[in-house]
């Protein structure tokens, strides 16, 4: 017999041999038809795959997100057979789950794969998954496995770097590929399904490798489950902070001055400001001091932080001077700046903490084909502070940083969120800095923080920074869409690499631990993510113009001025249409810029000093004087 813990730390014994379907099976019969995958002992696996020793189970349905991942993979199995069933030259690369559906990589040669193909292979994936088919996980001796993809460049150099004896296949009806598992128990399962869309992708993400096509696709247990993720995603498509950028005037960008490189345009430098000053506001008064550093840094700097070996392959070039052998670059983190600005002194710890700030531009060179608006580009703008402390003062001074961090959120809307303590991947420790016992003491404190505040917390391996663990806030925007935003580090490894250094009680030299953190993340992914959150609609606090003033004909557009006049003496901003068009459609213009007040002045206001006031949305608030219409926008602006 062997014993089988579940989740809720219940104890069960089986006989060897027992499958997570047969542990299901054991509960009861309606948890069995719902399972489709399964943890066991941290690892997914199918529900027919035998338990043979004390093992820690985690039964996963499509509620669960592994189970969705399973899911998808799965289907991403079924997309493949009707790819190949269609375009039989066609070959096979990868086709992993994502974070919604799936995409498998296909180099279809010769032939072409276009939007009105999708149809087709749509129907043929369900024609197929009717069939109900078992997938199948069996071993294959490389050798064999080789020989299997004798004319697939692709699968053979993924095989090739696999180890002889961890090589397994899965078939399900005529199919089979290459795959190392984590599938649903058969095809039926899968009732609906759509081709999202086609784009190019290079093998292994290199450029210098072909380009590929990827074909994206999700799935669904259920019809009315794709049915609303549609829905959804017209939703996503009206509030795409590209297209509401334009349409608001807040950014573009320039192909002359270079892929991902946006160009704030004033209304988006507007906004900007106001968060800028929103934060330094609550910075000011959590003892925060403000810096600049320069958007460049000779190589040594880098190289010293690390940064240089993390990002310099991948990165902007070095910027060669007059002088032989002198380089710079542009810098990607602010980090190793700040650490220099902490060092120009010597600091007691009656001194610390020192808790810099900046608004500072970093620069990394994505390829063209992962920029996307403002959420990846080449050159953004981190609200990023460096706090310089002791290792007494490490624990008070992160969960200060997290109450900051959550007074951002309240502020600006984003209510739904879950904090990730991301740490290293234990399996490949080389790909991080410092000690193990600077690491441990890192991990700590971050767990022990979060525990503190009482926060949902989450735990990823393999996702710490180079230099240390990271409290990551991950966030569901409006559409339930999950975000990273905000971010808290904890690094032992910067200081000592800088020789940082303040004088201890004991009269002695000491190390500080250095906090990193990023409320906002970039002010151009949180613009975005703002945008989109919001569809547009900001607060009245961070509305560029907060009104705007709609005379009805020429001869009230002098009192349309004194409105614009009175209302900007107590420092609110708006504008004043002019234009000689009818009120309805200059209505419909403010509704589609979004602005929260439309001030409409005809002879009956000029006569009586009064205004009509209509709200963004068609709310009609009716007539009042000027100094009510002010009180009332002080007020709202108080609010937020």
């Amino acid at each position: 017999m062997i014993n089988i813990t579940l989740p809720d730390g219940s104890i069960r014994q089986y006989e060897s041999g027992i499958t997570p379907m047969g542990i299901a099976l054991s509960i009861s019969e309606g948890l069995a038809r719902n399972v489709i995958s399964a943890l066991v002992n941290g690892e997914q696996v199918e529900t027919t795959t035998p338990i043979t020793t004390d093992a820690t189970v985690q039964l996963l349905t499509w509620n669960d997100d592994l189970g969705k991942k399973a899911f998808w993979h799965s289907s991403a199995h079924l997309l493949a057979q009707a790819i190949v069933e269609f375009y039989p030259n066609a070959k096979l690369t990868i086709g992993p789950a994502i974070e919604n559906g799936f995409y498998y990589d296909v180099d279809f040669g010769e032939e072409s794969f276009q939007e009105k193909d999708f149809e087709k292979i749509e129907k043929r994936m369900l024609e197929n998954a009717r069939k109900n088919s078992e997938f199948k996980l069996y071993p294959v001796s490389k050798a064999d496995a080789l020989k299997e993809y004798a004319g697939n460049e692709y699968k053979t150099e993924l095989i090739e770097n696999l180890e002889d004896g961890a090589i397994t296949f899965c078939s399900h009806d005529n199919f089979t590929d290459l795959c190392r598992g984590g599938h649903i128990p058969s095809t039926g399962i899968v009732k609906a399904v759509k081709i999202l869309n086609a784009a190019g992708a290079y093998w292994r993400g290199d450029e210098k490798n072909k380009q590929l096509v990827r074909v994206y696709g999700i799935s669904f247990p259920k019809q009315k489950d794709l049915t609303e993720y549609l829905n959804l995603l017209e939703e996503a498509k009206k509030r795409d902070h590209r297209k509401l950028g334009k349409e608001l005037g807040f950014f573009t960008f320039s192909e002359k001055v270079g892929q991902g490189l946006p160009l704030w345009l004033p209304k988006g430098a507007a906004l900007r400001k106001k968060l800028e000053n929103f934060l330094m506001k609550a910075q000011q008064k959590a003892g925060y001091e403000m810096v600049i550093s320069p958007h460049i840094g000779h190589k040594d700097l880098y190289v010293t932080s690390g940064h240089y070996a993390k990002y310099g392959a991948d990165s902007f070039q070095p910027i060669h001077t007059p002088n032989e052998g002198e380089e710079f670059l542009l810098k990607p983190m602010n980090c190793p700046h700040h650490c220099e600005i902490y060092k120009a002194e010597q600091w007691s710890y009656r001194d610390l903490p020192k808790r810099y700030a900046e608004f500072g531009t970093v620069y990394r060179y994505e390829q063209s084909g992962e920029l996307h608006g403002l959420t990846r580009v080449r050159g953004f703008t981190q609200d990023d502070a460096h706090l310089f402390c002791t290792p007494d003062q490490l624990l008070e001074e992160f969960k200060n940083v997290i109450d900051l961090v959550l007074y951002v959120f309240s502020s600006l809307g984003f209510e739904d969120f879950v904090t990730q303590v991301s740490l290293r991947d234990p399996d490949n420790k080389e790909k991080y800095i410092g000690s193990d016992e600077n690491w441990e003491k890192a991990e700590n404190a971050i767990m022990q923080a979060a525990e503190e505040k009482g926060l949902k917390t989450v735990v990823e391996y393999g996702e710490a920074a180079f230099y240390g663990p990271k409290l990551d806030f991950m966030v569901k925007d409006a559409l339930g869409r999950k975000w990273q935003l905000g971010t808290i580090q904890v690094d032992y490894n910067l200081p000592e690499r800088f020789e940082l250094s303040y004088i201890g009680a004991d009269n002695q030299a000491h190390t500080p631990v250095m906090i990193h953190r990023a409320p906002f993340g970039s002010m151009e992914r949180f613009v975005a993510i703002l945008l989109e959150h919001t569809a547009g609609n900001f607060p009245l606090w961070l509305t560029p113009d907060v009104f705007i003033i709609l005379p009805i004909s020429e001869k009230y557009q002098e009192y349309g001025e004194k409105l614009s006049k009175f209302l900007e003496n107590s420092d609110i901003r708006g504008l004043i249409d002019n234009r000689n068009e009818k009120t309805g459609k200059k209505i419909r213009n403010a509704e589609m810029k979004k602005i929260p007040y439309m001030l409409i002045v005809g002879e009956k206001e000029a006569e009586n000093g009064t205004v009509s006031v209509r709200k963004h949305g068609g709310e009609d608030l009716g007539e009042m004087t000027m100094e009510e219409l002010k009180e009332r926008i002080i007020k709202e602006l108080e609010v937020n």
